[in-house]
């Protein structure tokens, strides 16, 4: 099968991707986690000159892995106040960020937990989850990049969540930017994953002249095609196979439930707060979205196990020679935007924006 680029690779395979030029264009990550979308920007021939994080650990690994020129490891809150940026960061062709997403996830609490106070990870200050993501506007009205990405969850277009992408267009309105969302599908970008996100892609309205089109009557857009198709990459094709034990805990009940589920059926296990969904691949068809948490998520179809670190670095487009320090592949990976995902994002805003200003 044809794609443009690569899920099984390695970090010592270098950047940008085999087949694509190195052009250099600037980028900063917000949110950066474990460096998803600054690997997908790296792949297609950006320069990633540092990140924001608020986790240390995942800072760690960040850093790592990565070696970033600046790094500033506080809350978001505090980083868009900062009067001590480096001239750099004013000169950026692209502010990326992922704020986190929780409070709109379909899996989640949603509308109770609108406002709500809490901590993303243990260890790290109170944060209201579903503003951050105006924290983010906040920085790029400040530093004006020439485009601005940002990536969500498919909940954020959904039911009451509607309001606050109508406020998320509105800001970035207000803070210089013409704005279109886009629902992506990896399984369709060369990902071995379906894995739905939401893409904001923001151009600067003082560099939008040559690219706008009138949409509707109300409406002018910068026009931009990000439609992908490319072939499905099922599991059978990174499957190890027999090895003693994936990274998936194993409970007893899990064993049990494993033994009496047919292949591609879901597994519900229930707990003292409610219940866990499971459930055991198909091989002919692509992953289901890889999730963080270590007892959930996918097991081997034949043999009782969870998924190896290979197999979840394949189905994430993750290269298999990530340091994960001493957390598991799986957290990471759910966590991030897939690197391959952001490639293919990336390559478009590339090619049909900034190559031409």
């Amino acid at each position: 099968m044809n794609h443009r680029f690569p899920y099984k690779w390695n970090l010592s395979d270098g950047y940008p991707a085999k087949g694509i030029n190195y052009h250099g264009s600037k980028v900063f990550s917000c949110f950066a986690c474990g460096g998803g979308s600054t690997m997908g920007y790296k792949l297609a021939g950006y320069d990633v000159i540092g990140c924001n994080e608020i986790d240390p650990k995942m800072m760690a690994a960040y850093i790592e892995n990565h070696h970033p020129k600046f790094v500033y490891l506080e809350d978001i809150r505090v980083f868009k106040l900062r009067e001590d940026l480096p001239q750099e960061l004013y000169e950026l062709d692209i502010l990326d960020g992922s704020p986190p997403c929780s409070s709109f996830s379909m899996a989640g609490n949603r509308e109770k937990d609108w406002g709500t106070e809490k901590k993303f990870r243990e260890g790290q200050a109170d944060q209201v989850l579903d503003t951050l993501f105006f924290d983010f506007i906040d920085l790029a009205k400040k530093l004006q990049p020439k485009v601005v990405i940002a990536e969500n969850v498919k909940g954020l277009m959904m039911g009451e969540a509607w309001s606050y992408m109508r406020e998320i267009y509105k800001q970035f309105d207000e803070a210089g930017y013409y704005c279109q969302h886009f629902l992506l599908d990896a399984s369709k970008m060369g990902v071995p994953q379906r894995r739905e996100r939401v893409f904001f892609l923001c151009l600067r309205k003082d560099l939008a002249g040559q690219f706008l089109y009138q949409k509707d009557m109300f409406d002018v857009q910068p026009k931009i095609e990000v439609e992908f198709n490319e072939n499905e990459i099922s599991f059978s094709q990174f499957d190890e196979q027999y090895v003693e034990q994936g990274e998936n805990t194993m409970y007893p009940s899990l064993i049990e439930m494993w033994n009496r589920t047919e292949i591609g059926s879901e597994m519900i296990r229930k707990t003292g707060t409610g219940a866990i969904s499971h459930y055991k691949i198909n091989p002919k068809n692509v992953l289901n979205t890889i999730i963080g948490p270590e007892s959930a998520g996918a097991f081997h179809w034949k043999y009782c196990r969870g998924l190896t670190k290979d197999e979840n670095c394949s189905g994430g487009s993750y290269p298999h020679d990530y340091n994960f320090l001493d957390m598991k592949s799986k957290y990471f990976i759910g966590m991030s935007v897939p690197p391959v995902m952001m490639a293919q994002v990336a390559t478009e805003i590339f090619n049909q924006w900034l190559s031409k200003l």
